[in-house]
Parts: C-alpha cells; structure tokens; sequence
C-alpha cells in the first residue's frame, strides 16, 4: 500500500515524501519499505539508526528528515496498521467431510469447519465463524457469528459464546467447576449444571479454562481480553473490557467489576468482589473485596503505595534483626546494672 492510503484509511495526517508500504516491523529490524512506530521514550535513540521507510509518531518525536504518520496514540494506531497487513490464519472453507456433524446441529451456510471437529446435537454455530481442527463442540451450544476457534479447543454442552469471539488453541469452557462436600465416606461431587457464557468481542489466551457454573452461570463480559494459562472457577463474574494476564487464577464465585486489571499470575480468593477499574499486580494474593479504582499489590495484597514502601524495607530486614538483637542485649545490660545499684 502507498503511505498516503494508510493515513487516508486511518485518518492520520502524512508528513514526508509517498511510498510504497509492504509490511510492518520493530524499529530495530523494519527495512526500508517497511513501516515502524515509536511509542515508548525508551526506544526514542533508535530513530536514528532505523532503516524503516516511514513512522508512526507522535508529533513531539516526529524526525524532520523521515515519512511520518503524525499520531496522538502511536502504539494504538500502529496496531492499526498492523490489521491492514495481517494474514488471517488458515486456508480452509466449508465444511469439510471429514468434520462431524450431528443432523440436529445448525450450522451457517458460510461458517468454516476444518476437518476433525466434531458438532453436537443442538448446536448452533453462526454467520462466517471458524472452527479449526481438534475442536470439540458439545450439545446445544451457541457460537455468535465471526467467532474463531482455533485448534484442540472445547466447549462443553451448553456453552455461549457471543459475536467476534476469539478462542485460541487449547482454551477450555464449561469443564466442571471444583466443587465437592464433605461426606462420611470421602468427597462428594457437586454436580456442576450451570453454563459458561463468554459475551462480544472477547478474547481468551491458549490454554486457558473457564468452568461452568455449579447453578446460574460463568460470565465474561463484552471486550474482555484473557491471556495465556489462566483459570477462571465455578461462577466466576468478570465485568466489560477487563484484561486478565498469564497465569491469573480466580477462585470461584468472585466478581469483577468493569476494566478491572489483574497482573501476571494474581490469585483471587473466592466469593469477594473487585470494584471496577481496580488494578492488581503481578503475583499479587487477594483475599478481600477491593474497592474502585484501588491498585493493590504483595501477599496478601495491599494498597500498591503501601506495597512499594514495604519492598524497600524487607531487604533491610536482616541488618535491622541484628541491630535490634545489639540493642535488647544493651537494654538487658542496663537493666541489670540498675538493678544491682
């Protein structure tokens, strides 16, 4: 594409001379037909060495000798860009014979099913959705249309995903919730009859499981982003447009309110609730609600400026036992010169 139709398509204002754009690339590595951005200050040094033909840049960081598309946003417009250029995964269309799919399924006339999936009764796959090979697709679930499900997935009977959803390899929805009483002969296992419904425009990370509810159901709101490995339990309420990094675990029935943000493997105890717009951080323990808007962070989680105060304490722990030790034995010392006066 020529420069001058990305920043038409993007609404961006050109600076600098046209040119033909063949793809996108990093600072260090994009060549001269490529287009690259600068987003944080941390990498401002690479400007000048770069080969890329034409950046994506904010005004302040614009070089007065390179194309560039002027930018408010730089990393969000360059991942703009990015869509114009990425291939969609996958060659397949239709469906293939070697699919199975039960006669009471419904399935879309212009939805893809790779070979090896298997559709069961009831289920309802919608307009131009994607399902790659390996998937598992119990009884009388709904897939909303444009979702795609990539390889080796499952969704257990009853599951819902809503419109441009995507599934990316491994995921796993409506698997049991872990849930057993106490009995006098052993574990007794709660049976586990709610569903899982993963609402529009939610991504879910490879590997990652996300229980059926043990009654009512697990709910993943609108625009939601879930990273890699992470595990949701039984009746697990995650709000809109929240982002839930690698290995994050959240125990059953807790909430989450609306972009809620929880950092690289937080555990979250069960049955509390996380306001909306809380942020949490990496390996982070919470075992109490959280109010709006707080950032917490430590075991057990604590208010982040209270964290960052302790952090700086704690490697000074060891010359502080000591010193205290010196000083109980000069106080005992003392005491017992006193007494003896």
């Amino acid at each position: 594409m020529l420069l001058s139709e990305i920043a038409t398509q993007l609404n961006l204002p050109q600076r600098g001379a046209d040119q033909e754009i063949t793809g996108v690339n990093t600072l260090a590595e994009a060549a001269p037909s490529e287009l690259s951005f600068l987003a944080n200050p941390k990498y401002a040094a690479q400007l000048a060495t770069t080969r890329a033909g034409a950046l994506v840049v904010s005004e302040e960081q614009a070089p007065a000798d390179r194309s560039c598309l002027i930018s408010p946003n730089p990393y969000l417009d360059f991942a703009r860009c990015v869509q114009l250029f990425a291939k969609a995964q996958g060659s397949f269309s239709g469906v293939s014979e070697m699919a199975f799919v039960h006669p009471e399924a419904r399935i879309d006339p212009t939805a893809t099913i790779y070979p090896f999936v298997y559709i069961g009764p009831g289920a309802i796959v919608g307009k131009n959705v994607q399902i790659f090979s390996g998937t598992y697709v119990g009884e009388d679930c709904l897939i909303g249309d444009d979702a795609v499900i990539y390889p080796n997935c499952t969704l257990m009977a009853g599951v819902r995903i809503g419109q441009r959803v995507i599934l990316h390899a491994g995921v796993v929805l409506g698997s049991d919730g872990f849930g057993f009483a106490q009995a006098a002969g052993g574990m007794l296992k709660f049976p586990q009859i709610g569903r899982t419904v993963i609402e529009d425009d939610v991504e879910v990370g490879a590997n990652t499981t996300i229980d059926r509810a043990a009654l009512g159901e697990t709910r993943v709101g609108q625009g939601t982003k879930i990273d890699n490995l992470v595990q949701l339990g039984h009746n697990v309420r995650v709000g809109r447009n929240c982002i839930l990094v690698a290995q994050v675990g959240i125990a059953g029935s807790s909430s989450l309110g609306d972009g809620v943000i929880l950092a690289g493997q937080a555990g979250i105890a069960g049955h509390i609730h996380l306001g909306d717009g809380c942020r949490i951080g990496a390996k982070s323990g919470v075992g109490q609600d959280v109010p709006p808007k707080q950032d917490m962070s430590g075991i057990p989680a604590m208010p982040h400026g209270t964290y960052l105060r302790a952090s700086t304490i704690m490697p000074k722990l060891p010359e502080m036992k000591r010193r205290l030790s010196k000083l109980e034995k000069e106080l005992a010392s003392l005491r017992e010169e006193l007494a003896n006066k």
